[in-house]
This record gives C-alpha cells, sequence and structure tokens, in this order.
C-alpha cells in the first residue's frame, strides 16, 4: 500500500524566541507540564480578555518554579512564546499545539479568515469535534497527541461522518502506523513531524454523500437550519415554536445528504465567520494567535487582551 507524503509548510516564518537549547535542557515533571499546558488553557485567555490580567498566569508561572524563571521574558506576550516553544518539543505536545499546527498551517496558510472558518469544539452526533475547517467543503480534524489514547476514535470517526465530507486524524509519529491500519482508506492521516510541519500520510476522500441531514440539523442553531432550508426552497412549517424544531427536524430527514452539506459549508462560512478576529491576531504574539481564533471574546475585551500580552514579566507576576 502506498501512501502520499507532503509536508504543508507556514506560510511565513513562524519564529519563537527562546533562549539557546532551551528545549533540551529543561526536563519538566509532570506538574510543571500540567502548569505549562494551562498556561494556554481558555481560563487564563478569559482573565486577560475581561481584566486585562490573569492572576491564574501568575499563579502557573509560581507553580513552574524554575522553569518559569526559564522561560520569563521581557513581556507578557513573549513568555508566552518562550513557554510554547517548550510545549512544542516532541513528547510534551499537547492538543493545543496541534491546534496551533493547524491553525497557521491549514487555516492561515492555505487559507485566509476570508476565506474559511474554523470551528472547534463543535458538536457532531454523540462526539465534539476537536477542530473543522470550512472552505469549499467541511474538513475535520481529530487530534491525537502523545499523550492521548485512540480507544475512541473508531466511535469518534463513525460520528464524524454524519457531518462532515473530509476527515483527518492528526497525530504523533508513535500513533501513525496504528491509526493507517485501523482507519478506512478515505479517512485522511496526518502526522505533526515538528510543531510547525505537518506530513500528509493519507490524503483524506470527499464523501459529502455520507453525511446525515438530521445529524446536521442537530449541530446547528436554529437560525442556522432555517437558512439552509430556504436556501433550498423548502417552506419552513408553520407551526407553534413549541413545534418548530421537530418539524423541521423531520424536513431536513427528507433532503439529500450532499446538498444539506453544501448548504451547511456555505451558511457557517458566513455566520461562524472569524474575519472580524483579524485585527486582534495581528496584535497577539504567535503562540497565541489560536487561541484567539477558538476562544469567544467580546470585541469590547480585544483591547484588555493586547494590554495584557504587552504587560511586563515583573507587573504580571504580580497579578491578583
Amino acid at each position: 500500500m502506498a501512501f502520499a507524503c507532503t509536508i504543508i509548510k507556514p506560510h511565513r516564518p513562524l519564529l519563537l524566541v527562546a533562549s539557546a537549547d532551551l528545549t533540551t535542557k529543561m526536563s519538566l515533571t509532570a506538574t510543571q507540564l500540567a502548569a505549562l499546558s494551562r498556561l494556554f488553557s481558555s481560563s487564563v485567555f478569559h482573565e486577560m480578555a475581561k481584566r486585562g490580567r490573569s492572576p491564574l498566569f501568575a499563579r502557573l508561572l509560581s507553580e513552574l518554579g524554575q522553569v518559569g524563571r526559564d522561560i520569563a521574558r521581557e513581556t507578557v506576550g513573549s513568555t508566552f512564546d518562550a513557554a510554547f516553544t517548550v510545549l512544542r518539543r516532541s513528547g510534551l505536545r499537547d492538543e493545543y499545539v496541534y491546534r496551533a499546527a493547524l491553525t497557521h498551517n491549514v487555516l492561515l496558510g492555505r487559507h485566509t479568515l476570508k476565506t474559511a472558518s474554523m470551528l472547534t469544539e463543535f458538536r457532531a452526533g454523540a462526539c465534539k469535534a476537536d477542530l473543522a475547517i470550512l472552505n469549499g467543503t467541511a474538513s475535520v480534524y481529530e487530534i491525537k497527541s502523545e499523550r492521548d489514547s485512540l480507544a475512541r476514535l473508531t466511535n469518534q470517526i463513525a460520528n464524524y461522518r454524519k457531518v462532515f465530507a473530509k476527515i483527518y486524524v492528526i497525530v504523533g509519529e508513535p500513533h501513525v502506523e496504528e491509526v493507517v491500519r485501523s482507519t478506512d482508506e478515505d479517512i485522511g492521516v496526518m502526522s505533526l513531524v515538528r510543531w510547525d510541519r505537518i506530513r500528509t500520510v493519507r490524503e483524506a476522500a470527499d464523501r459529502a454523500d455520507m453525511v446525515c441531514p438530521v445529524t446536521i440539523f442537530d449541530s446547528l442553531r436554529l437560525d442556522e437550519a432555517r437558512t439552509i432550508l430556504s436556501d433550498l426552497e423548502v417552506s419552513v412549517p408553520d407551526v407553534p415554536n413549541t413545534l418548530l424544531y421537530g418539524a423541521m427536524r423531520d424536513c431536513f430527514a427528507q433532503l439529500k445528504p450532499a446538498e444539506v452539506h453544501d448548504r451547511m459549508v456555505s451558511t457557517l462560512r458566513r455566520t461562524r465567520s472569524l474575519e472580524s478576529l483579524g485585527a486582534l491576531i495581528e496584535h497577539l504574539p504567535v503562540s497565541l494567535k489560536p487561541a484567539a481564533l477558538s476562544v469567544p471574546v467580546r470585541r469590547g475585551n480585544h483591547q484588555n487582551l493586547i494590554n495584557a500580552t504587552r504587560a511586563s514579566f515583573q507587573e504580571a507576576i504580580t497579578w491578583t
């Protein structure tokens, strides 16, 4: 069996500043590794956006001990980048590192915020998709990092088939052979070679004909489902609000899978557009751009977030 091997390269250099040999000299305990990962959590991000500071960021730096002092830089933003330099090391990489690679290489590398949208934790049947990118089609990416088990993968793929035309599993090198062996030929397999290099081991087939219109309906907001019915020239049932959900769901059950899929893509590209975040991510450090595109933040709080990343490290360790 032959597989296509291509390297997806970032659209521009993504250099993160760190001291020489930082990632090779540093040895982390399980507690320190957990604290390092939590620096990039939605909790820290929300605190910075709401308050212009994050007491949790300060506590996590304290928990990191010497590691926190090693990654300290002049500003909060550059400290995040240094922390990411450590986290992206093979063997330590968590889900956020994989999301970052997909964000920079696929969403911002192949596409733009004007032409594509990205969904995270999007409902697909009984599962939630790690990350999906909508352009001309809907592609879902299931992340299996070096820290993850493959136990749930079969069930996840079965659910993703009901919503997305193209399914990819992006894994650490140790998982590649097992994922290729245990998944169908139409499932794409990718490997994170370096944090900013993605190797396509097997390309995904586009199977919009296999989606389930009812499952797609269950994934949408009611206004989005109404738009799809209108685009397909299907009348929205004139029933009381208490019966509307069930009546619209019945309408979706009568539709052709590929047509519903295509209308879902065009609708969600508009309703879940990230174009308005373009100005924000231009002012954030490289390591936080993926968070800005996946963690909802009120527009009125954007400046708080920017100010927090520009704060000095010495100020940040006193945040309460």
